[in-house]
């Protein structure tokens, strides 16, 4: 009876164990971020990283799973004049006892590690930091020694996760400024500052290149590439994409949406078929790249596999200032259409506005019907969202 009382006690209490708050900063007794136990965090726990004038410098794996209702979050606490912290990837140290591959793609990376044991993240927050420097011309000390990051490196790196939220942050000065990779699940991207990104020469590497099943851009803004670089503002190859009320601007292509190449599970997706675009201000610069604002459908040359759906495009205003000629889609293939309601169109330079290249179908209309307005993502969704994702973000404060 002993022994039957005494493993309902054990049993009872491993299944209500405690968060825990871990603060670091100079009037913290953790002072650097490699003295945070990144391979114990379970639901409910929460990093809070105090602003300084110094960054810090460190990089890390969070391989671990919150719960709807206690996520694991990495919060910045800001400066009195709301200073972002930051973790800069040059000469960043990554905590001895973490042990995780791929320590060259970025400064955070969220997936499969060796220690902590390996699983599928889950109902990860990571917001309010400013994270900057995954570049090959930049170092960082791992496991292995002194390492280089890769060209492709990230500030942030979604190897694999469900239900993970950016929020806040600033990611700037890399390669990629957000990458996802197609193992990943239900991702939002919301009120971030993207900037200096980008590879000299390179059409690889963007603000934020993405494949997911489920991914939303919200509030954001996409500002100016590093100087020679020639990625897209969003490249995404996703299954269920939303992008609402950023503003964007600059890149070769403001959005290049183009075809999973990362499993059927995503071709196969009811989603892939319908991409979201709207409430945005996309914004071509005189000195742009490509012409073409907007490319959906597929670039790999596989036609079986691009997109061959709808792109609803609503609500948004396109400002171009070329002095050539603006050309607002180029659609890859015939199968593919784009439902092009309400919008703005404005060349402010000396060029011409072509709204559409030579394939697919583009309905243009200059409102939007009761049955779009009733529709997903629309209606009562679109008219509190910004209140809820705000109401999101205080929330998720550590106090």
């Amino acid at each position: 009876m002993r022994h039957l009382i005494l493993f309902l006690v054990i049993g009872f209490s491993t299944q209500h164990v405690v968060a825990t708050d871990y603060v670091v900063g100079p009037t913290q007794k953790l002072k650097e971020l490699d003295q945070v136990p990144w391979e114990k965090l379970q639901a409910g726990d929460r990093v809070g990283i105090q602003w300084r004038e110094k960054p810090y410098q460190a990089k890390w794996v969070i391989c671990a799973q919150g719960t709807l209702k206690k996520p694991i979050a990495v919060l910045g606490l800001k400066g009195p004049k709301g200073q972002l912290p930051v973790t800069e990837g040059r000469n960043a140290i990554t905590r001895p006892t973490l042990d995780f591959w791929a320590a060259d793609r970025g400064i955070i990376k969220i997936g499969g590690a060796e220690v902590p044991g390996d699983m599928m993240p889950k109902h990860i927050v990571i917001q309010d930091l400013e994270i900057r420097g995954a570049r090959p011309e930049n170092r960082f000390v791992s496991r292995g020694g002194i390492q280089q990051y890769r060209a492709n490196a990230s500030a942030i790196y979604i190897e694999k996760g469900e239900s993970i939220t950016i929020r806040g942050c600033r990611l700037m000065d890399s390669g990629n400024g957000l990458l996802v990779a197609p193992q990943s699940k239900s991702i939002v991207v919301e009120a971030c500052y993207f900037a200096n990104n980008g590879i000299l020469n390179s059409f690889y590497e963007h603000h934020a290149y993405t494949e997911s099943l489920g991914i939303t851009f919200q509030g954001n803004r996409f500002d100016r590439f590093r100087k020679g670089c020639l990625g897209n503002a969003i490249k995404d190859r996703s299954a269920g994409l939303v992008i609402r009320y950023n503003w964007i601007e600059g890149g070769n292509r403001q959005l290049d949406l183009v075809e999973a190449e990362g499993g059927k599970h995503l071709i196969t997706s009811p989603l892939y078929r319908r991409t979201y675009v709207y409430g945005n201000v996309l914004i071509e610069h005189r000195e742009g790249g490509n012409n073409q604002i907007v490319h959906y459908g597929g670039d790999n040359g596989k036609t079986q596999s691009y997109r061959k759906g709808v792109l609803h495009f609503y609500s948004n205003t396109v400002v171009s200032f070329r002095d050539g000629g603006t050309t607002l889609f180029r659609l890859s293939t015939d199968d593919e259409t784009v439902d092009c309601r309400n919008n703005i169109f404005h060349v402010a330079g000396a060029g011409r506005l072509g709204l559409l290249d030579e394939n697919g179908v583009l309905k243009l209309e200059k409102k939007l019907d009761a049955e779009t307005l009733d529709s997903k993502p629309f209606g009562r969704r679109r008219k509190n969202h910004r209140r809820r994702f705000n109401n999101r973000r205080r929330r998720s404060r550590l106090r």
